[in-house]
């Protein structure tokens, strides 16, 4: 089984950035943990800020891998092109959220990539990438 992670803008920075929303783990340690933990699923991790570069990876593996996990950050409640390109693949995809999107901002309560998804999940931490993980083997 091959599932591959894609995080979005400013998630590169997990583990530094408002350890009060996101928490202290870095995202690099966390994916470790998750391919030790998950060492017969071969775990693929993909990290732009740029929206294109985002697409361009979902069509790359959107039609070979079992699974995405996808954190788009902002770009979820901004991007049709994001929400359109994971319409046109076929891999089933889930979308994560490390803090509840809907415990936030107003302007985060809208995801307009969560409706092309297979499900979502919002403020489970970290947890929410080993928890999508678990969808793919049910």
């Amino acid at each position: 089984m091959k599932i591959q992670i894609i995080n979005g803008p400013n998630l590169n920075l997990l583990g530094l950035r408002e350890p009060s929303i996101y928490g202290s783990e870095s995202i690099d340690s966390y994916i470790e943990q998750l391919k030790t933990q998950y060492s017969i699923i071969e775990i693929d991790y993909y990290q732009s800020n740029v929206e294109g570069e985002l697409i361009n990876k979902l069509h790359e593996v959107g039609f070979s891998y079992d699974g995405i996990i996808l954190n788009a950050g902002g770009y979820t409640h901004t991007s049709v092109a994001i929400a359109d390109a994971i319409a046109a693949i076929k891999t089933p995809v889930v979308e994560v959220h490390v803090s509840n999107i809907y415990a936030r901002e107003e302007y985060r309560h809208v995801s307009l990539t969560g409706k092309n998804c297979k499900g979502v999940l919002t403020g489970f931490g970290l947890n929410g990438y080993r928890l999508a993980l678990e969808s793919f083997l049910k």
